[in-house]
């Protein structure tokens, strides 16, 4: 069965496509847009998450398997600041809160029973958290809506998220829960959050997330810190190696009286911070040390490596030299055999010397290059080649040489060849009957 094709973009979808893939890098153009997609074309959000996926945070649509929030929140250590809501003064006031009190406890007793018993019939919707993200920058967009852009910088991911980054950053981490239906929302809102000297005492001294608890991932936070009343601000720093709640403020606060509050808490536990801070300087000077260690080790054994490949090489050198030198040596000593074979197959060939009252014969008197003489009868008949052929034979004869008359001073033809393939006689050479030739070493040329 094929697969549906895939709705056409509209332009500003187009636009956002196109910016996504511009500010992440991005070349896979379907990815870019599953990820707006799961994000509901949410930009900011997409991009946040993507970011935190390279800082290697999770993402919130491939998350790990489900656990506890890792906060600390046992700690009976926790400083917490409750501002409890003024008591009626005065006759006019009073007789109001008199009048009242009966129809409020109805009415917030009516309310909780009302959704005890819609639990039974439809379970809450907030305990499902499928877009953690989406749910912070919903949160955002409509408290820009009903309050304005002058607000402290949110933090836009996830409640994990900021969690990590607090950690990694040693930084504190100052959780808003925002409850909608509650009486003091609005007013601390509008009077304290958005108020000049908070946003700017905010934004300069820690992190900032808020989420509404009628989103799932508020709720899922309102879960793990068990707030008692709205509006509620919880700080959350690492403290023995934790992300531990060190500071809970509840109620309708004022804005001196807030960063009063945060201040005192940051104030308590800035020797944790500091402490953390120096453990980790240690951690990083430890692993750089360890680092530079086994640079230098590996730098060593590379230089020992790059040393035995020298050696290796030059070894192999010299045995390659000692085996071109054996060759040479197993090389010549087989060219000497056989020469000295050659020479013994050519005395053995040679004719019987005539003797020396036959009227045919020849007497040379060869002189070699060492000085020596050597005397031998030939026939007249005979070719120039027995010469050559008895020379050769001969101990003190070079390897190469060619055979000399003294006077005229030429060479005699005593080896064929193309122009003339057979050598001439004594006679045709013109030798007398008693001749001295000189042996010429040819062996250097």
């Amino acid at each position: 069965m094929a697969a549906p094709e895939e709705q056409e973009l509209s332009q500003a979808q187009t636009e956002k496509l196109l910016q996504f893939q511009d500010l992440t890098g991005l070349e896979s153009m379907d990815q870019c847009r599953r990820t707006l997609e799961q994000h509901n074309w949410n930009i900011e959000a997409a991009v946040q998450d993507r970011l935190n996926e390279q800082e290697g945070v999770p993402s919130v649509f491939n998350p790990p398997p489900s656990r506890p929030l890792q906060v600390n929140t046992a700690d009976h250590r926790v400083y917490s600041y409750i501002v409890s809501r003024p008591q009626p003064r005065g006759l006019l006031g009073w007789s109001y809160y008199l009048i009242m009190l009966p129809f409020r406890f109805t009415y917030y007793t009516l309310l909780d029973i009302f959704r005890f018993a819609l639990r039974f019939i439809r379970p809450d919707p907030r305990g499902r958290v499928t877009d953690p993200v989406g749910d912070v920058v919903s949160f955002i967009h409509s408290f820009e809506e009903k309050y304005g852009r002058s607000h402290p910088v949110f933090y836009q991911g996830t409640y994990s998220q900021a969690l990590n980054d607090a950690k990694r950053e040693l930084r504190y981490l100052l959780v808003y829960l925002h409850g909608e239906d509650h009486q003091d929302t609005d007013e601390f809102c509008r009077s304290t959050l958005c108020t000049e000297e908070v946003v700017t005492f905010l934004n300069t001294r820690m992190l900032f997330w808020a989420c509404s608890t009628s989103k799932p991932e508020g709720y899922r936070v309102s879960q793990a810190l068990r707030e008692n009343t709205y509006p509620f601000l919880a700080m959350i720093m690492l403290k023995d190696r934790k992300m531990t709640v060190v500071g809970r403020l509840e109620g309708l606060i004022q804005p001196e009286d807030l960063i009063n509050q945060l201040t005192f808490i940051m104030e308590a536990n800035q020797t944790y911070l500091m402490s953390e801070r120096l453990e980790r300087e240690e951690r990083n000077q430890t692993q750089v040390l360890r680092q530079q260690q086994d640079e230098a080790y590996l730098a060593s054994l590379r230089a020992d490596q790059e040393k035995d490949r020298k050696k290796r090489e030059e070894q192999e050198q010299r045995r390659q030299e000692e085996e071109k030198v054996r060759q040479c040596a197993l090389a010549e000593e087989r060219r000497r055999r056989t020469l000295e074979e050659e020479k013994e197959r050519k005395s053995e060939c040679l004719p019987p010397e005539p003797p020396a009252d036959d009227p045919d014969s020849v007497k040379i008197v060869f002189k070699l290059p060492n000085d020596t003489r050597v005397e031998r009868r030939f026939l007249f008949g005979q070719s120039l080649t027995v010469i050559y052929d008895f020379l050769f034979s001969l101990k003190e004869t070079p390897e190469k040489f060619q055979i000399v008359t003294n006077f005229p001073r030429r060479v005699l033809p005593c080896l064929p060849t193309e122009e003339q393939p057979n050598p001439p006689t004594l006679k045709e050479a013109g030798l007398s009957r008693s001749e001295v030739l000189f042996v010429q070493d040819l062996t250097d040329d």
